[in-house]
């Protein structure tokens, strides 16, 4: 796979799949793979993370067949410097002043608004993707953010080829104006029933609006752990074996208030471990490692971590916030969900599903987070349960599902050609 996008030095580029040049595997040697050009943008993980997880089903159902090229084109190179500071503002915004972002994704929320951004401020992405598709010749592109469905629609129309677009919501339930906007998609992958119906109204026909799941990454494929396998997996991971642990995590921006809970859970019970995951949030990081020595070995304290499947899988209950590729890694892994918060908007509908499903509880309050941790505790039987309920709402096939429908695109436009 080749990167063209930039991230910060803290969160280096990696291979996404076994295609990528390197210099022991020259870009010559890829020459007869077939390129992909993945339109994604880092405002959360949950994009990043669905490319990842098509790239990684392609290269296992289509082993050298295929070659996705990764673009930014809100904030890697060549991008525009105001798209750029908007893009950047997502992390703060949504850590500091959630009721903020909560406004702007109401407003924006409305196919009159986002058509107007469509033709001012995210025309900006046309250029960083028009140069992608005239370096790499594309034989399909995919939006997996939804800033970035306009410009791949634009490019190609500019560029008259005959190049199907594929769109991959990556909203668990509910699903914003710039997803439904891209109607003229040639298919849009949805992870849910609700978010299909959303999209419907919209124009898009039954046939190009397919529910597949939200992907994830190929740690969570296996599903949840077979019995007795879980002591293993913590003493691989130097946590207890047998005492109930609590794993917390806010996603990619390390938000949803986790110092807070994570020191409310060591002072209140002294029979639980923490494992807090703080993703890109050094200063959260740097905060909650200053109280992991007085814990006593209670709090072990992680940044951003690429085994986040085995911290799923060895969790007695996850504590986080209602996004999207949380609820749908957890639930691969058969974790409980305790969900303490949501976004304004684009989470709204979340929680709400988890607690449906059974697969968890709605915990907004510390008080609330800590009576449901005891009960748990205390209830091996309703773990149990809320266990099982979890790992049947989890879809590991859904990347799997993505990547025969590109795949299939990608076919129908060979023979159209052929």
């Amino acid at each position: 796979m080749v990167l063209i996008d930039s991230r910060p030095a803290r969160d280096v580029a990696e291979p996404l799949a076994a295609g990528v040049a390197t210099p022991e595997r020259p870009a010559r040697i890829l020459a007869a793979r077939v390129p992909l050009l993945f339109l994604l943008a880092d405002t959360g993980g949950g994009h990043r993370s669905a490319a990842r997880a098509v790239s990684e089903a392609l290269e296992e159902a289509y082993p050298g067949r295929f070659d996705p090229v990764l673009c930014d084109p809100l904030a890697g190179p060549g991008s525009s410097r105001l798209l750029r500071w908007v893009t950047g503002l997502y992390g703060p915004l949504t850590r500091l002043a959630p009721w903020a972002w909560g406004a702007v994704y109401h407003a924006c929320d409305s196919r009159r608004v986002m058509r107007l951004l469509q033709r001012t401020l995210l025309a900006l992405a046309d250029r960083p993707v028009a140069d992608a598709m005239a370096a790499h010749e594309p034989a399909a592109i995919v939006s997996f953010h939804p800033l970035t469905g306009g410009a791949a629609l634009r490019g190609r129309r500019r560029q008259s080829r005959d190049v199907p677009v594929l769109t991959v919501v990556t909203d668990l339930v509910t699903s914003h104006a710039a997803w439904r906007l891209g109607a003229a998609a040639d298919r849009m992958a949805v992870p849910s029933a609700a978010v299909r119906r959303s999209c419907r109204p919209d124009g898009l026909a039954a046939n190009r609006c397919v529910e597949t799941g939200l992907p994830v990454t190929s740690g969570f494929w296996s599903g949840p752990l077979p019995d007795g396998a879980r002591a293993a997996l913590r003493r691989s991971l130097g946590v207890h074996e047998r005492r109930f642990l609590a794993v917390l995590t806010g996603g990619g921006e390390g938000s949803g208030g986790i110092a807070r809970r994570a020191a409310a859970i060591v002072r209140s019970s002294d029979d639980i471990d923490v494992v807090a995951i703080c993703g890109r949030n050094l200063r959260l990081q740097r905060r909650l490692a200053r109280r992991a020595g007085p814990a006593g070995g209670r709090l072990k304290v992680l940044g951003f971590v690429d085994n986040m499947s085995d911290w799923l899988r060895c969790a007695d209950v996850v504590v986080a916030k209602a996004g999207p590729a949380t609820i749908a890694e957890a639930a691969c892994c058969g974790a409980p969900l305790l969900l303490t918060s949501h976004l304004p908007g684009q989470e709204k509908g979340n929680a709400r599903l988890v607690a449906m499903a059974g697969a968890g509880r709605p915990a907004p309050r510390r008080r609330q987070m800590l009576r449901q941790l005891g009960e748990l505790r205390r209830n091996p039987a309703a773990l149990d349960a809320m266990r099982a309920a979890s790992a049947g709402l989890g879809r590991p096939g859904a990347a799997a599902g993505v990547a025969a429908l590109l795949a299939g695109l990608t076919e129908a436009k060979a023979g159209r050609h052929g």
